[in-house]
């Protein structure tokens, strides 16, 4: 024999539907809210200059690599192999103002005791279709030709 259900306990289950139903839709429309705002600097494909800009960074010939994006991954290759904790951050578009670009790039290494970040950043100027390293690691990763005078100049101290 079945038994009847009480009145109280649909009504109590009606509303935790009801309540779950809210609950995914809010998590819906807040996933849709944050995707429409989000800022160029987390969507770059948003603004197709900053995209181009990312992408000439991303292609550009780097001193031991055929690309500078290929040159960090072969970097945290490297890293990862001999055992050392190495994360490369996602790639970052910042308008300047007019033609220039910053993209930015930051990998967290593992040191002897603690972790540690290094900033790669690169300025583009789209209008004269060049790049120049602005950070130290980001220097680094360029071409000799491309560092500058007293980076890239053989002979001269290296920073």
């Amino acid at each position: 024999m079945i038994a009847p259900v009480h009145p109280s306990a649909e009504a109590g289950s009606s509303l935790s539907r009801a309540l779950h139903y809210l609950v995914g839709g809010l998590l819906i429309a807040g996933g849709v809210g944050l995707w429409w705002l989000k800022p160029a600097t987390l969507n770059p494909m948003a603004d197709p200059r900053a995209a181009e800009a990312m992408a000439m960074v991303q292609t550009h010939r780097a001193e031991h690599a055929p690309t500078l994006r290929q040159a960090l991954t072969n970097r945290a290759k490297v890293m990862q192999e001999r055992g050392m904790g190495v994360r490369v951050g996602e790639w970052q578009v910042e308008h300047q103002g007019g033609d220039l670009y910053l993209v930015k790039v930051f990998v967290r290494e593992q040191g002897a005791k603690q972790w540690f970040e290094r900033e790669f950043i690169w300025e583009v100027n789209l209008a004269k279709k060049n790049i120049v390293g602005v950070s130290l690691p980001a220097i680094d990763l360029m071409p000799p030709e491309e560092k500058g005078p007293a980076l890239g100049t053989p002979g001269m101290p290296q920073l």
